[in-house]
Parts: structure tokens; sequence; C-alpha cells
């Protein structure tokens, strides 16, 4: 639905808009009734999934990224690159993740997805560095890892071949995590009128929009709220799949 929405909402997302029918209930015309603007809003709503998960997506891909670079060569080096590596984590760990993307997006006004995405990771990095930099502790000084350094393994060969294939799958598990709660905290920016702005469509927004005209219009934040707690559960659940799937001893 996110990659190609017009599929599923049969029109693009400002088509057939009439101002004469704004705010109007679910309808056989409407399945979701219109918006402020008169606009079908299921169509929005099926449009809005995609900035969304796009961004959710995008700022995991990139913490996962940061979290096996740096997670691995603090974890395998240790010393003065570890303690500094653990230092600047320690910082960005402390930082609340809404407030902190709040106080930089208030800062840095006129913001869209590439934005978003950045804030996002600058805030929500830090738990997949920890877990990756403990797994990679755990495992350096195993017996195969030993082994393989005694037949002169280069240190690439060994991080590649033996540390990373083990120290990965809890890494996965959490990232598979991150995308929900990432998903959550955009939509929350956008409801609180910080992240994503007009003319972008997103749930958020369209939850932001809806606050006003709630108590007569409730169709107008019930349905984007639905489809973003189930987004959310959902990968939540893909999460645990993905943790019974890499561990069986955590079922």
């Amino acid at each position: 639905m996110a990659v190609v929405p017009r599929v599923f909402a049969g029109k693009g997302v400002n088509e057939g808009c009439d101002p004469n029918r704004a705010k109007l209930g679910p309808s056989g015309d409407h399945w979701f009734g219109t918006d402020l603007a008169g606009c079908d809003y299921y169509a929005h709503v099926v449009h809005g999934a995609r900035p969304t998960l796009l961004i959710g997506v995008a700022v995991t891909l990139f913490a996962f990224v940061i979290a096996l670079l740096f997670g691995m060569l603090a974890g395998y080096y240790g010393g003065l690159l570890d303690a500094v590596i653990a230092r600047i984590t320690d910082v960005f760990f402390g930082l609340p993740f809404v407030l902190g993307a709040t106080v930089i997006l208030v800062a840095f006004p006129g913001h869209g997805i590439g934005a978003m995405t950045l804030v996002l990771v600058i805030c929500g990095w830090t738990t997949m560095i920890r877990i990756m930099r403990a797994q990679v502790i755990s495992v350096r000084d195993a017996d195969y890892v030993q082994a393989a350094r005694l037949l002169g393994a280069s240190d690439r060969r060994i991080m590649a071949r033996h540390i990373l294939p083990n120290a990965l799958a809890p890494v996965i598990v959490v990232a598979m995590l991150n995308v929900g709660n990432v998903i959550a905290g955009e939509a929350t920016l956008d409801f609180l009128g910080v992240g994503l702005q007009y003319p972008e469509v997103s749930w958020g927004l369209q939850l932001n929009q809806a606050q006003d005209a709630f108590v007569d219009h409730p169709h107008l934040l019930i349905f984007p709220a639905v489809f973003l707690s189930a987004t959310v559960l959902s990968f939540l659940m893909l999460g645990d799949a993905v943790r019974d799937a890499l561990d069986p001893k955590l079922r």
C-alpha cells in the first residue's frame, strides 16, 4: 500500500476535492468520509502510509548501519576508541527521543521527509549500537575467534566471518522493533505540529488536523489512528517473530 498508494486509493491524494462536501461521514461514495477540504479521506489515509513508513524504515536502516560500524569497532578494539564511542553514545542516550527531536525541529523549521529522517536518526541510534557493542564483547574472546587469530586471520576477516554472524541476531530484532517506535515517534511529532508540514501527507498530520473536529467528526481521527496503531503493532509482532526465529531459547 505504501509503495503504490494510487492502486489502493484509486485516485491521487487531492483529486476530486469539493469544499462543499467537507467533513462528511463515511458513505458508499467515500468509505472513510471526507476531510476538512472535502477530499476523499480514504485516499488521504492510504497515501499517508508512504511517508510514515518511509521515515520509519529509513531511520532504522541508517541507525542499523551506524550500530554495525561503530558498535563493532568499539566492542572489538576496546580501549580509548571504545571509551570515546561509549561516552558519545551515553550523551545521546540520555536525550529523550521525542523531546530531543522536538527541540531540533523547532530550532530548524521548514523541514521535509529528509530532515525528519536525519533528526530521528540523530536521536534514535543509541540503543542498537549499545546492543551491538555488548554482543561483540561477548564473542570476541571465544575459542573460535582465538583460533582464527592464531591462524593469522586479519581483524577485518575475523570481524566479518566470525564475530558479525554471531553478534547480529539481537540487533536485527531491535531493528524490527525500532521501526514501530520510529513510526510512533514521527506521528507524535506531526501531531504536536513540529514534524512534517502541509502539503505532505502522513497519519500524524491527519491526527493533528483532526483534533479540533474530533467531537463532531470523529472519523477524521479514528481512521488514521487505527492504521497507525495497526502498523506499529505489526512491526512489534514482527520483531517478536524474528526474535523467536533467530534465537529459539528466547521463546
